[in-house]
């Protein structure tokens, strides 16, 4: 997995927290000491992921690799082409 990968994929966890911790909120109620600790570092960890990302080094992505096949190529493919020097092959140099 890259850093973004995985940074990703921690933020996707800390919204199911959010999520949960709302639910939660209505259930037990938002007023008590508990659960406003629990919904302040719930913030506090979005906060500093957040912060993360923007100080996480940039990956450079690879090109992607083509296979060159050892097979010898089509000569229809060069059937209209000039050889580089030579002219065409149905001409002779000057």
């Amino acid at each position: 997995m890259s850093l973004n990968d995985d940074l990703t994929a921690v933020q996707r966890c800390l919204d199911d927290l959010v999520r949960s911790v709302s639910r939660l909120e209505q259930r037990v109620g938002a007023g008590g000491l508990e659960i406003r600790r629990v919904r302040t570092d719930a913030d506090h960890l979005r906060e500093s992921l957040a912060l993360l990302r923007e100080t996480a080094p940039v990956e450079r992505s690879r090109p992607e690799m083509v296979p060159v096949p050892d097979a010898p190529y089509d000569s229809a493919l060069w059937s209209d082409v000039d050889d580089e020097g030579l002219g065409a092959r149905d001409r002779h140099a000057p």
